[in-house]
């Protein structure tokens, strides 16, 4: 994943800001003693992406993936919507424990805008519901250039959509993070839908750590830099994690990508093995890595 690279990671300060004070007030109202719940994986599953992490003569790519990792986030989904029998195709390669997390399709996102998208919000929508058990939450990433001033519009969607499917949201535009009063207009919406605020993880992009939870929910977009900071970095989430699990966190969906897709298996395998140990919990991860 290309957004948010730098040419020099070395020179970024990649400490975590402090937990906004609403996460908060917002787990502690949710807390409950039901052990936290964790997916974690990567993002696409082909091989061409994950050099390497395929033994040799593999028929079928995600029935290995899925029997090393307990979910995918599906960033297919983008480039193409699904259609029914693609996706219980794939729920059948699958095992009962594995979850996918779609991407909404850019012909809804970022050529329409979120506008006059009902009939294709409608079929993916469709669609998706066909994972049934095994649907984590689809999620909406908006265009870089998709501002504060169409707020009514996003608000018009994501009251639609999430009446049909869990939904997580991403804004990537800098101004949704400068203006307290803009963010905390969005936050509010999100947390009065019971809409996820995606959190990402990525160099270039510091602003996007607005740590701000809306639901009981973690949704985190880890970009390594392809550089020894990367495990550093991991074990800092591993640390905040147990923090807002302590504070009543219920789900976790942490997926990895890489500006160059070369270890995204290794670092997330890593990733899942510091969390097993720090939270003494079991997620599924590649046992040759763990």
């Amino acid at each position: 994943m290309k957004f948010g690279s730098v040419d020099n990671p070395e020179a970024v300060d990649f400490t975590l800001p402090p937990t906004h004070p609403d996460t908060f007030a917002l787990l502690g109202k949710e807390k409950t003693d039901a052990e936290l719940t964790v997916s974690v994986g990567c993002a696409k599953w082909n091989r061409q992406d994950l050099k390497g992490f395929y033994p040799r003569g593999t028929k079928d790519e995600l029935v290995y993936y899925a029997t090393q990792f307990n979910s995918i986030e599906l960033n297919g989904t983008f480039y193409n919507s699904p259609d029914k029998q693609q996706v219980e195709t794939w729920k059948a390669k699958t095992p009962a424990d594995f979850k996918f997390f779609p991407k909404v399709p850019q012909s809804i996102s970022h050529y329409g805008r979120l506008l006059n998208v009902d009939d294709k919000m409608t079929a993916f929508c469709d669609a998706i519901a066909l994972f049934e058990e095994q649907l984590g939450v689809s999620f909406l990433q908006l265009h870089d250039n998709f501002k504060p001033k169409d707020f009514q519009r996003l608000e018009q969607f994501i009251r639609k959509f999430a009446n049909a499917v869990p939904l997580a949201v991403e804004v990537r535009n800098a101004e949704w993070f400068a203006d307290a009063d803009v963010s905390q207009r969005l936050y509010r919406l999100l947390e009065e839908t019971g809409v996820a605020n995606i959190i990402v993880d990525t160099a270039g992009r510091r602003d996007m750590l607005h740590m701000r939870l809306t639901t009981p929910t973690a949704f985190v977009r880890y970009v390594g830099a392809n550089h020894p900071t990367d495990k550093r970095r991991l074990d800092d989430w591993v640390a905040r994690i147990r923090e807002w699990r302590d504070a009543g966190l219920r789900s976790l969906y942490f997926f990895v990508h890489q500006n160059v897709e070369l270890e995204s298996p290794l670092l997330s395998t890593y990733f899942i093995g510091e969390l097993n140990k720090a939270l003494g919990l079991n997620v599924r991860g590649p046992a040759h890595l763990l």
